[in-house]
């Protein structure tokens, strides 16, 4: 581990002194572009003709446009390396940057010379010898990854200063046995065919832990950003994965998937606004994730379009408006039967009955003129189709609309409403849940209080809310009057941008059509606009719920219930998706049991899968004792084959979670320097992780995490604390995130499949 360790110092500090060059160029390259456009601005003022006031736009705009992509850089300026069989070696960032020579020390991502860095694999490796990853903070190198293509080409030395995953793959080809070099050629085979799958359809990448499966997701995602960029660019792709420290995992493995082209999240930030982290009791989630939930919103706003028990009587001054019952209900029917979501529906039906209640109010002031006017001989009777027309229903029913009591009456029958009320105000209301609940489940697990503790929204509520939003739509008249607004004001910005420009042409000032392409009407009127920052791609998809994304990545994917996947495909209506997981790790308790069954419904069968079935990264010492914990909870199931032994066999010791703290410093002895991960169950955690101050954090020394929390991660060392409190499932996954050392501490006996175990105190 040391020479591991040292290596990769080494190898740091080289890329280090690169990447500070890089940023020592950008700087200069902002300076030169800072000063050229102040240089124009100064140029400014009256006097300036056709001709100098377009060449002055020309250059101020081709000067801010590169200031901007300079400063949109600075974050994972490069992120990659590439060295040729022919000895070339080529770093690969987010733009282009030469040095005082004119020589190009960074490519840009997009530029034909980039593309084997995306493209390479094993089985066609383009010319590579290596493929490195740079990991930065800022502007320090933090972390290298390397992937070798031919290891037989490289030096001794270049060997012995290989890091990250690639220092595996080259220990296991130096194996004595034919068998681990053939074991290697089939893991490159069957991560290839993932990589390099086409963009359309639906691909399952099932593998157990440590087959390499995420990355392979990962590079699939790169791979498919280079060779499908004219859609992706405009769509974007979604990484969805279990828990927020597994994406910050994955974002450290490829920087070059960008800010701009990919959203990372979780189920409960897949609707905007939203954050969820809390989650449900496993009886509340086994209901909340079964497809048949659908119903239950369908019901809940239903349940919202109301009519009275008996006539509508609405207090409006001194009168009494009534509308009868029966017309209230034709009313409803009316509106529902325009299929409208409801927000939409919403507004005839408030028409209407503002209309009847316009002529209600008729009504009930000829009735009290009747009794007051029986003997004036004058009195001529209200006649409703003459005196009420539609200007003076429109004209009435703004009149009724403004009076508070009105609203609340029409409002009571047909509220606005939005997800989160919807959804928050059924499941704190007994009667609603059990009006609006399928028959078969147990509605009474769904109650929680309206507010205060407890009150906000949960992982599972997110496919609730997304459900609702479908069904509720929003009432857009203000949005679309305004974008109107916006349309026509733009309209007359770019008819000025465009006699700008005629008169250049007349002018003779520049091309005309170069010009146009350069700094177009459109862009010249945008310019008059100072609205912030540009947003990216990923803003502006994450922000924006009915978005369709050009292809969606799942990761442990096993752990989305149905009606998570409704959610999910509405994100993706090309259903373009990379599904990653092992159904052998579900631990939701609305999780997949198999791909079929959550896939089916809205595939239709239209999608393959690929296995990944060895086990490289964890050794056989202790995929043994996880084969036995998963032929106890799945006998169905097969765990990976594991290609690598380290020497050093699991361990048990018996105390409570006060003896915790002594196994993980006698792990860290062990390992020298590495990451090691406390795998706790929920009971122990709280008590655990105030043992171990900064343990939240997934790159402290140690860090403590639920079994949930620890999906998808690997460490070094892993100590299991309280086996006994984890579910079957949640122990296979806790016991298979080491990749050198075990230990289980644990009070009272261990569970069946750990007692192979010799337990010490």
């Amino acid at each position: 581990m040391p020479n591991r360790q040292s290596a990769l110092a080494a190898a740091i500090a080289s890329e280090q002194v690169t990447v500070s060059m890089m940023y020592d160029r950008l700087d200069a390259a902002r300076t030169r572009a800072e000063t050229a456009l102040s240089a124009v601005h100064a140029g400014s003022g009256s006097g300036l003709t056709a001709r100098m006031r377009v060449e002055r736009e020309v250059t101020a705009g081709e000067q801010a446009v590169r200031l901007a992509r300079l400063h949109g850089v600075e974050r994972g300026l490069c992120f990659g390396r590439v060295d040729t069989s022919g000895g070339q070696t080529i770093y690969i960032g987010r733009i282009g940057l030469r040095d005082e020579e004119h020589e190009s020390v960074l490519i840009d991502w997009r530029a034909p010379a980039a593309r084997p860095f995306y493209v390479a694999t094993p089985a066609d490796p383009a010319d590579l010898v290596r493929r490195r990853h740079l990991h930065t903070r800022e502007r320090t190198v933090v972390g290298l990854d390397d992937e070798v293509f031919d290891l037989a080409g490289m030096s001794e030395s270049d060997r012995r200063g290989l890091v990250g995953e690639a220092a595996l793959l080259a220990a296991l080809r130096r194996g004595r046995t034919g068998r681990m070099t053939d074991v290697v050629a089939t893991i490159q085979t069957e991560q290839d065919r993932v990589i390099r799958a086409g963009l359309q359809g639906a691909l399952v990448v099932q593998g157990g832990p440590g087959t390499g499966k995420t990355v392979a997701a990962l590079h699939r995602a790169a791979y498919l950003l280079y060779t499908h960029r004219d859609v992706l660019e405009r769509r974007g792709v979604l990484v969805v994965g279990p828990n927020p420290m597994f994406l910050r995992y994955i974002g450290q493995v490829l920087p070059a998937l960008g800010e701009t082209q990919i959203v990372m999240a979780t189920v409960g930030e897949l609707f905007p606004g939203v954050r969820a982290t809390a989650r449900d009791t496993p009886a509340a989630e086994a209901v909340k994730g079964d497809v048949r939930m659908a119903g239950f919103v369908a019901a809940a706003v239903r349940r919202r379009q109301r009519v009275p028990d008996g006539d509508l009587e609405v207090p409006y001054e001194h009168l009494v408006l009534t509308v009868p019952h029966e017309v209230c209900a034709a009313l409803r029917d009316r509106a529902r039967a325009v299929r409208l979501p409801h927000n939409m529906a919403r507004k005839l039906f408030v028409t209407e009955l503002l209309k009847e209640l316009v002529v209600a109010e008729a009504r009930a002031l000829e009735a009290a003129l009747r009794i007051e006017e029986l003997d004036d001989p004058d009195y001529q009777p209200l006649e409703l189709d003459r005196d009420l027309d539609e200007t003076g229903l429109r004209l009435g029913a703004e009149r009724l609309w403004s009076d508070p009591g009105v609203r609340r009456a029409v409002d009571a029958l047909w509220p606005d409403l939005s997800p989160r009320r919807l959804i928050a105000e059924t499941l704190a209301d007994p009667e609603a849940l059990a009006a609006t609940v399928p028959a078969g489940l147990d509605w009474r697990v769904l109650l929680r209080p309206a507010a205060g503790p407890g009150a906000e929204p949960t992982v599972g509520d997110v496919p609730l809310l997304d459900e609702a939003a479908e069904l509720l739509g929003e009432d857009d008249s203000a949005r679309r009057l305004a974008a109107r607004e916006a349309e026509r004001e733009r309209a007359g910005e770019e008819l000025y941008a465009r006699e700008v420009l005629q008169v250049a042409e007349l002018d003779d000032v520049v091309d005309i059509g170069h010009l146009s392409d350069l700094l177009g009407e459109g862009r010249l009127a945008e310019r008059h606009h100072d609205d912030g920052p540009e947003r990216t791609l990923a803003d502006r998809a994450a922000a924006d719920r009915e978005w369709a994304y050009g292809h969606v990545i799942v990761d442990e994917a096993q752990e989305l219930s149905a009606m998570a996947w409704r959610l999910v495909m509405r994100r993706v209506p090309a259903r373009s998706l990379t599904v990653v997981g092992d159904v052998a790790q579900t631990g939701s308790a609305a999780g997949a049991r198999s791909w079929a069954e959550m896939l089916d419904p809205h595939l239709e069968g239209r999608w393959r899968e690929e296995r990944l079935e060895v086990n490289y990264r964890t050794p056989v010492e202790i995929m043994r004792l996880a084969a036995e914990v998963l032929r106890e909870v799945d006998p169905a199931q097969e765990p990976p084959e594991s290609v690598r032994e380290e020497g050093a066999e699991p361990r048990a010791v018996a105390g409570g979670p006060a003896a915790v703290p002594a196994v993980v410093a006698e792990e860290l002895a062990a390992i020298g320097e590495g990451r090691l991960g406390v795998v706790v169950s929920d009971a122990w955690h709280p008590r655990v992780l105030e043992l171990f101050p900064g343990g939240a954090d997934l790159d402290a020394p140690v860090a403590v995490l639920t079994v949930t929390q620890a999906k998808g991660l690997e460490f070094d060392a892993v100590v299991v604390a309280d086996p006994a409190g984890m579910a079957g499932r949640d122990l296979y996954v806790a016991v298979t995130r080491a990749t050198r050392r075990l230990a289980v501490v644990h009070e009272g006996p261990l569970p069946g499949p750990l007692r192979l175990l010799e337990s010490t105190t």
